[in-house]
């Protein structure tokens, strides 16, 4: 088992201290801003080192390639963009705390998903269809290393999968944008250009994200070691359950302690750094 470490300024003594703590039999850099601490023992201490510092890690088998996957998934909301979009749509009615506070307490997974998002949707009743264009135009932001990590997938030749809990109107436009093979979520049902509070066809919750997972899977003839995940709230568990490799970005306590790597610190693209070319 190799030990990979991740950040923008990783110095020598904390490799060093890393190295001897897992007891490991040497250090690789990958790169600048990554490097392999090759037959390392996992140690409860590593986390504890590695905060302190700033760093991002994961235990990973000796000699994983990115090419040995076949399938990414990931989530949309706060994880691929820096946004919740319904949050960002409410704001546009005068109601963003209101949502945000239920929309926090679904990735939390105190609340049903459900329920969450048919409450949420139906504050935004009455609200113009173009509010969603200005939330694209002036709100959405892709998360550090989002476009490096999506060349880098497609250049292993892994097959990718956009799928939320969120909506449509911004997952065709990423899938676009990005070069998704694949991209699903919900859709806003709009009458006389004004959004009507609900939502069109059965609702995608955290167990149609992990059909999605497991129906392109199957597809492809993979089986579950071959697929990584990644996302940041209660939303994404089942989703995680069904993946091999499991990378949770900045993620709520919920989905941290099953998490095979957690990005703190680092951008999305860190996932390349993960395994050898």
């Amino acid at each position: 088992m190799n030990l990979v470490v991740l950040g923008v300024d990783i110095e020598t003594p904390t490799l060093k201290a890393l190295a001897k703590l897992t007891e490991a039999s040497g250090i690789e850099q990958i790169h600048g801003e990554a490097f392999r601490i090759v037959d390392a023992t996992p140690d409860e201490r590593v986390a504890e080192l590695c905060q302190a510092a700033r760093l991002d890690y994961a235990y990973v088998p000796a000699g994983r390639r990115l090419a040995d996957f076949g399938l990414f998934v990931t989530d949309m909301d706060s994880t691929l963009i820096d946004i919740e979009c319904i949050d960002e749509i409410a704001d546009m009615q005068g109601l963003k705390d209101e949502v945000a506070a239920i929309t926090e307490a679904a990735m939390l997974g105190e609340l049903d998903f459900r329920e969450s998002l048919t409450r949420r949707v139906a504050l935004l009743a009455g609200l113009e269809e173009t509010a969603l264009e200005r939330v694209l135009t002036e709100r959405l932001q892709l998360n550090p290393g989002a476009e490096r990590l999506l060349a880098g997938l497609r250049e292993a030749g892994v097959h990718t999968v956009l799928v939320s809990g969120g909506f449509t109107y911004f997952t065709e436009r990423l899938k676009a944008r990005l070069g998704f093979d694949e991209a699903y979520a919900n859709e806003l049902e709009v009458a006389d250009g004004r959004l009507t509070g609900r939502v069109l066809g059965d609702i995608v919750d955290g167990e149609a994200k992990a059909r999605h997972l497991l129906r392109a899977r199957h597809a492809l003839g993979l089986e579950s070691h071959q697929v990584i995940a990644a996302g940041d709230g209660a939303n994404d568990l089942p989703m995680f359950e069904a993946a091999g490799f499991r990378v949770a970005y900045r993620p709520k306590p919920v989905l941290r302690v099953v998490a095979d790597c957690c990005l703190d610190h680092t951008g999305l693209d860190s996932i390349l750094s993960l395994f050898a070319a």
